[in-house]
Formats: structure tokens, sequence, C-alpha cells
């Protein structure tokens, strides 16, 4: 069955609400199919207190976001046997070799010993690795290291469980994916994402360091005042400032910057295992590999190789409540776009929203 389209403006009409009670400050909402954009639509503000408008080529900081899009640069890799993904980290990155596994820790003493099996390049693109979120060096901003110098931090640092029996969030394993990509391509991580996938997919608007004609489209991001009353503007904490400054560093987990038009290009590639608009980036196999369950059935969290995966569908967020999902069995990308660290009343319901909205538009 064809899935209808939906009346102009359902989308903000559905979110309108939420800004009118100062809850959202403004959002940008994508959907697309396998072949075009069937819906596009902004609410609210980029900047409450300019009243600037929102706009639909407005820039966002996705954050966790660019997981997805560096593990898609990785199995590039994969296709092209230049790395394997049950092989040693060490093998790529002798800084590994040798790394411990904490037992147990108090304020004085750790008690080491050597995990299992040391990690593999699964363990670090599924969060099963047991490296920490990040390295105590990566303050008070995450963008300070080269990715040579951060992964030797990751690599001196003690694993906090063993390899493959828990899942824990990490930016530092997709970190070091970043670093495998730069040793085994032997080009900058940056200059690897830009020629092969950013570049040659359109995404003109996707960078670590928005230009300062991009900075005039960047959305503000926002958080609940201190009464919780309203929104109040706030920096991107974890980033250095002026962001177009290139002596920042990539941050493969977590550091790009996007558009929904962009977003929606990568993910339709991906929803079309790995082909968009006649050029293919990756094979069949490598798209299943990342958006297939990589994370034990004895453990909660359901993770592909940079991907969350659910029943039917994968997806990934960002720290300022940016969100991508990709609908398999409706065969639609579902993109939402807003930049708030946390909510006031009821203003992180807004993505349920427009997924129910485009849930009544596009279900069949």
């Amino acid at each position: 069955m064809t899935a209808p389209v939906p009346r102009r403006g359902r989308f903000a009409a559905a979110l309108q609400p939420f800004i009118d009670q100062r809850w959202l400050g403004g959002a940008v909402m994508l959907v697309a199919d396998r072949n075009k954009v069937r819906a596009f639509e902004t609410a609210g503000f980029a900047d409450i207190a300019a009243g600037k408008p929102m706009r639909a080529d407005a820039l966002f900081w996705v954050a966790s976001q660019s997981k997805p899009i560096t593990a898609a640069a990785f199995m590039m890799l994969v296709d092209e046997d230049k790395v394997r993904l049950d092989e040693l980290v060490e093998s790529y990155l002798p800084e590994f070799k040798g790394q411990w596994l904490c037992v147990e820790q108090d304020a004085d003493h750790m008690l080491l010993r050597k995990p299992r099996h040391p990690i593999t390049v699964r363990n670090i693109l599924s969060h099963t690795s047991g490296l920490a979120f990040t390295s105590p060096m990566e303050t008070p901003t995450l963008d300070l290291l080269p990715l040579r110098v951060a992964a030797a931090s990751y690599a001196a640092t003690a694993l906090q469980f063993e390899p493959d029996t828990r899942y824990q969030y990490s930016n530092a394993g997709i970190n070091t994916a970043g670093r495998i990509i730069e040793v085994v391509s032997g080009m900058p991580y940056e200059e690897f994402l830009d020629r092969r996938l950013l570049g040659p997919l359109g995404m003109k608007d996707t960078t670590y360091w928005p230009s300062k004609r991009q900075a005039v489209r960047l959305a503000k991001s926002y958080k609940p005042n201190a009464d919780d009353t309203d929104l109040e503007e706030i920096p991107i904490g974890q980033l250095r400032y002026p962001l177009h400054d290139r002596a920042r560093q990539p941050v493969p987990a977590g550091g790009l910057f996007s558009t929904a038009r962009d977003l929606a290009r990568f993910c339709r590639m991906v929803l079309n295992g790995g082909s968009f608009e006649g050029t293919r980036y990756l094979s069949e196999a490598a798209v299943r590999e990342m958006t297939s369950r990589q994370t034990a059935p004895a453990i909660a969290e359901s993770y592909g190789l940079g991907w969350a995966v659910g029943d039917g569908w994968f997806g990934h967020g960002g720290a300022h409540a940016t969100n991508m999902t990709i609908d398999v069995k409706r065969g639609l990308v579902r993109v939402y776009l807003v930049q708030h660290a946390g909510f006031r009343g009821d203003g992180g319901k807004g993505i349920a929203v427009f997924e129910k909205t485009a849930e009544a538009c596009f279900g069949s």
C-alpha cells in the first residue's frame, strides 16, 4: 500500500503547543522514503531571544549522531578487506597491546588482571569493549586531543569490564575506530570522511568546523532555567569556541554539525542497502552488519555497529536531543532536530509527537 502524503504543516502544527508554552525552542522535521523526501517542515525558533524563525537549512550540533557516520566510513575499509571486525584492535594500534582490566578499585588501590581476550574491532564499534566513556585527558572539552593522542590515552586506561560481557556507551571506542581509519587509510580521519563519504554523498553542511557563514544558520541550544519556568540559552559545553577554529580536533564519536537534509541523504543511503542516487558506498553485507544486533542476548541493550537497533528499526540520537530513525518495515527515514540539553514541562515529548504524527501520515 502506498503511504498517503501528509497535509502541509502537519508536523509543525503538532509541535506548536510545545513551542507556545516555551517547552521547546524550535525544530526541523523531515520524513523521506528510499526515493524522495516526503515531508520537510520547521517549527519555532532557531534563536528565541532574537525571534529568529527556524530555517529548513538550520545547522545543528548532532553530537552522537556522528557515531553511525563514523561506523559507515569504517565499514568502507571492511568492504575493502583492509580491516576485519573480529581482529584485535592491537593489530592496527600496537599501543593497545598488554591492556589491563580493572577488577577492584577504591580510593587508594586498583586491582588489575589481564582480560580473557584483548578488545576487538567489533567491541569498540558496539560499546562492548570495556573502555571508559572518555579519557581523563579529554577535559574540559572533548575536542582537545588529536586522535593519535586520544587513542594512546584510552590504551593506557584499564578496561572497566571483560570485553563482550556488558554494554557501556563509549566515545572512546568510536574514537578509537576513527584512529584505525587514519592508520589503515594513511590519511587523517576527517579527510577520509570528506573524500569517501560526506563529499560524494553531497552532505555539504556536515562538518566538524562550521564556517562563519554556516554559523549564521546554527540553531541555539537551550536548557530549562533555574526555576523551570522557561528556557535559557546555553553554549555547547562539550566543545571549545570558536567552533570554526581548526585547532579544535575532530571527534568521531560526537563532534559533527549537520542539517536535516544532509542526515536524510546519509540515512537514505543506508536504507537503500548502501547505495544512493546510482552510487554504491557500502555493500549490502556491510549495512546488514552495522544495523544488526551485535550485543549478546544476555545484554539488555540492543546495539549494532554505531547504531542502536530495535525490532524493524535502527537509529541514533545526540546529546542535545537530535534524532534519526530508519523504519525498515515501512521504508522510511525520520529526522528530528532540536538543540536542548534537558527539557522543561513536556518538551521532551516533542520527538514522540513527531514520530506519532509520522506514523499517522505514512503508516501503511
